[in-house]
């Protein structure tokens, strides 16, 4: 598979450096990979016979860019022979950009299309599947909710015949840190600046802080797997700066902890909550969460690591393996 890389930053190297690193993706699922093309933020490389992963990380490592072309990425996705484009751009809440043109371009183009990039599926996810249907091709985003926990495939596939009816979940292992290690003791200032140093935070915080990132794997989640026409924008929003020592210690007191948690019910929200102890979704550190509740099946619950760069690469391996996989029979 010939892939178009757009984005080099701790998810980008990540892949690239399991595919190089994973001799047994051929010998075991029948697949061959090849980057044609890279970009990071400082420009792009391209080579039809294909660049060398390690180079290009230890180029982007040393160099602090891959870049020996100022050509668009949009321009190379437009004219370049390619399988798959993998989206790793920030994620833009506002117009999606440049993600948006990526995803849209290689769409229409007829290459199937792998993101990580939220902002774009959070704005117009029903629009991107249908324009991917209506021309031939595959969109996955697995890594977008979970990182390298399965739950959109876990609600999409495991609890296929089903109807879930809601669900609830801990959708941000940064605040979910934050919130653990002030019920540890720490002040919100020290919790979050433990969070700083550790590299949980995005270097704009109030994706984290504010409830923006929970937001938007809330709306990809209620889109997807309920078939809702939502956008980030519907999404009732409130974060966790307010939360105080004392607000974590009247919760303890009374057997529950302090969350940020996201509903798909009758609302669709995000917001703090007292979650019980013994609730499955009580969960601490940077772990993820999510329970669906279903009609028939009860409430079921998937626990799991959150986002980072080598679990969120191996979800984008996933959806390769599941893009190859369809595409061949």
């Amino acid at each position: 598979m010939r892939i178009i890389q757009s984005g080099f930053g701790a998810v980008g190297q990540s892949l690239a450096g399991l595919l190089e690193s994973r001799d047994d993706i051929y010998t075991k699922y029948g697949i061959m990979t090849k980057f044609v093309a890279i970009s990071d933020s400082g420009g792009t490389i391209h080579d039809e016979s294909g660049l060398d992963p390690a180079r290009m990380i230890q180029k982007k490592r040393q160099e602090g860019t891959i870049s020996d072309s100022k050509k668009s990425i949009s321009s190379i996705i437009q004219n370049m022979d390619a399988d798959v484009l993998i989206e790793a751009t920030p994620s833009n809440y506002i117009d999606g950009e440049p993600g948006m043109t990526n995803i849209i371009t290689a769409l229409k183009r007829g290459i199937h299309v792998i993101s990580v990039n939220k902002g774009p599926l959070a704005l117009a996810l029903p629009s991107l599947v249908e324009m991917a249907v209506y021309n031939g091709v595959y969109l996955r985003f697995s890594g977008t909710v979970g990182g390298g926990t399965p739950i959109l495939n876990y609600a999409k596939k495991s609890l296929r015949g089903e109807r879930i009816t809601s669900f609830r979940g801990i959708l941000n292992g940064t605040t979910n840190y934050i919130l653990t290690s002030m019920g540890g003791g720490m002040s919100f200032e020290e919790a979050l600046g433990d969070a700083r140093g550790r590299g949980y935070v995005e270097a704009d915080e109030s994706l984290d802080l504010d409830g923006w990132d929970v937001a938007a794997k809330l709306t990809i989640l209620s889109n997807w797997v309920m078939n809702q026409k939502t956008t980030i924008h519907q999404v009732e929003r409130d974060g966790i700066r307010d939360v105080t020592q004392q607000d974590i210690q009247r919760s303890t007191e009374r057997g529950n902890a302090i969350k940020l948690v996201a509903n798909c019910n009758d609302v669709i929200s995000v917001g703090v909550e007292d979650v019980p102890f013994d609730d499955p979704l009580c969960i601490h550190g940077t772990l993820n969460a999510a329970s669906f509740t279903s009609e028939h099946s009860g409430t079921q619950t998937i626990i799991g690591r959150g986002a980072g760069g080598i679990e969120t690469a191996s979800s984008v391996l996933r959806d390769l393996l599941d893009i190859r996989q369809v595409v061949t029979k």
